[in-house]
C-alpha cells in the first residue's frame, strides 16, 4: 500500500527566510517517515522580505512542489517608495507619531483594502487550480497554514466545493495578533477579520494551534477539535563551537519597534555603572533585523560601544550563534495579545544549552516552556530588580567558567516528535 498523500498550502517556502518557513519545511522533511506523502503548493512569484538560499538544500528533491503566481501588492507599492514597502512588509512598522504621510497611507490600504492580508488576490486563482488538480489526483487532506491568514480562506472554499478534509494550522493568532493595532482598521474592517476567523475556525474538520493560550482563545469561538503542536528544534550539524570570550548577551530574530526592552537596556547600563569587570567583559549581541526605534533606545542607555550589530544571517549561521554565546535573550512585546506567541527560537534555545533570560507578558506559554525545561528565567516588564540579580548571578558563573543549563524534558519540542503527532491527525 502507498503513502496517504496530503495538499500542504503555505506561502512561505525557501528561499524565504525567517521563522514562518521553518515550521512546514520540517513537518516535510519528516511526514515521509510517518507513511505520508506531502505535495506542497506554494506561490510561484512570491515577495518574501527576507531570503536565506542555505535552506533550499534542505528540501527534498523527490518533493511534489506545485507553484502558482500571485499578485501582490508590496509590488505595485515600492514603485512609490521602495524602502517604505519593505519596511511594512518585515513588519518593521514605525510607532504612529514617527510615521510619514506615505506610511499612514499604506498601512491604511494594506489594512482596510486587503483583508485578511496582502495576500488575498491568491485565493481565487488558487481555489481554480487546486479544485481541478485534487480531482485529478485523489489527494482527500488538505492543510491550510498560516499567516497569511488569506491560505485559510483557499481552505475553505475548497472545503465549500470538494470531498476533502481540511487542516488549519495558525502559527499565530488571527484578530488577537499584535500588529492589526497598527493596520489602523475601520470598525467594519474589524469585523469582517472577526467574521472570517469564525467561518475559517468552525468549517475546518481540524485546528492546530502552536501555543495553548491561543487554544484556549479558539475554544471560545468554535467547538470544532483543536490540537496543541508547538514549535520545534531539530538537531542541526554544527561543527564544533568554542563560547565566546566575552560575556556575551545575544538576541537572535527580529527586534521591531514596539519589542524594545527599555528596562534590558537600564538594567545593563546600570551594572556597566557599578560593576568594571562586567563593563570590561559585556557585550550585546543583535543578530537580525532591527528597529531604529530600537537601536535609538540603546543608544539612550549609552550601550552603543557594546552593541554588536550583526544584521540578518543565515538559519544555519544564527544556530551557530545560539551556541557560542554566554546568555541568550528572548524579548516579547508586553501585551495582552502576546501571551499566546510562542517564538519559533525557543525551542532552538532550549537546546542550544545556553541560559535564556526572556521578557514578556503575564501569563506567557514562554514562560511555562522555560520551567519546565529548566532552561531558562522569565520576567515581567515591572521586574527590574530580579532581572538585574540574574544577570549579575549568570556573569559571576560566566566569571568561573561554570555557566551552562541543565534542560530537562526537551524531546518532545523535536521537530521528528511532533510531526508524529501532526500525521496522527492527518
Amino acid at each position: 500500500m502507498g503513502k496517504k498523500k496530503v495538499l500542504i498550502i503555505t506561502y512561505y517556502w525557501p528561499p524565504a527566510g525567517g521563522p514562518g518557513v521553518q515550521r512546514w519545511l520540517k513537518f516535510v522533511k519528516y511526514l515521509p517517515d510517518y507513511g505520508i506523502e506531502p505535495v506542497v503548493y506554494i506561490p510561484e512569484n512570491p515577495h518574501y522580505p527576507i531570503i536565506d538560499n542555505t535552506l533550499v538544500s534542505e528540501v527534498s528533491k523527490t518533493l511534489t512542489i506545485l507553484r502558482h503566481p500571485i499578485k501582490e501588492p508590496y509590488k505595485l507599492a515600492s514603485i512609490f517608495s521602495k524602502k517604505t514597502t519593505t519596511t511594512i512588509s518585515r513588519g518593521l512598522i514605525s510607532e504612529h507619531k514617527k510615521q510619514n504621510l506615505l506610511e499612514k497611507l499604506m498601512l491604511y490600504i494594506r489594512g482596510n483594502c486587503y483583508i485578511p492580508d496582502a495576500r488575498v488576490g491568491w485565493v481565487q486563482p488558487s481555489v481554480k487550480f487546486l479544485v481541478d488538480y485534487l480531482e485529478k489526483s485523489e489527494i482527500k487532506t488538505v492543510i491550510t497554514t498560516g499567516p497569511p491568514h488569506s491560505l485559510h480562506l483557499i481552505g475553505l472554499k475548497l472545503k465549500n466545493t470538494t470531498e476533502i478534509k481540511w487542516i488549519a494550522d495558525f502559527r499565530d493568532p488571527w484578530t488577537t495578533i499584535g500588529y492589526q493595532k497598527q493596520l489602523k482598521l475601520t470598525n467594519r474592517s474589524k469585523q469582517k477579520h472577526k467574521i472570517l476567523e469564525k467561518e475559517v475556525l468552525n468549517a475546518a474538520d481540524q485546528i492546530i494551534v502552536t501555543s495553548q493560550v491561543l487554544k484556549s482563545e479558539f475554544e471560545s469561538i468554535t467547538t470544532h477539535p483543536i490540537a496543541l503542536i508547538t514549535n520545534g528544534f531539530d538537531y542541526e550539524p554544527v561543527t564544533e563551537i568554542n563560547l565566546d570570550k566575552k560575556f556575551t548577551m545575544s538576541h537572535i530574530g527580529s527586534l521591531l519597534s514596539k519589542r524594545n526592552p527599555e528596562i534590558l537596556w537600564q538594567v545593563l547600563s546600570e551594572l556597566i555603572d557599578e560593576n568594571e569587570s562586567f563593563a570590561s567583559h559585556f557585550q550585546l549581541n543583535i543578530v537580525g533585523i532591527v528597529s531604529a526605534e530600537v537601536l535609538q533606545s540603546i543608544n539612550k542607555y549609552n550601550l552603543i560601544n557594546y552593541l554588536n550589530n550583526i544584521g540578518y544571517v543565515s538559519h544555519k549561521e544564527s544556530i551557530k550563534f545560539q551556541k557560542q554565546s554566554q546568555v541568550l535573550l528572548l524579548i516579547e512585546i508586553d501585551s495582552e495579545e502576546t501571551r499566546s506567541i510562542i517564538p519559533g527560537k525557543l525551542f532552538e534555545y532550549i537546546v542550544s544549552n545556553r541560559p535564556v533570560i526572556a521578557l514578556g507578558p503575564k501569563g506567557s506559554d514562554t514562560e511555562r516552556i522555560l520551567k519546565e525545561t529548566n532552561t531558562g528565567q522569565y520576567y515581567l516588564y515591572s521586574e527590574d530588580k530580579l532581572l538585574k540579580e540574574v544577570i549579575l548571578n549568570y556573569f559571576e558563573s560566566f566569571e568561573k567558567g561554570t555557566l551552562q543549563t541543565f534542560g530537562i524534558g526537551l524531546q518532545k519540542y523535536s521537530r521528528k516528535s511532533l510531526t508524529k503527532a501532526l500525521s496522527n491527525l492527518i
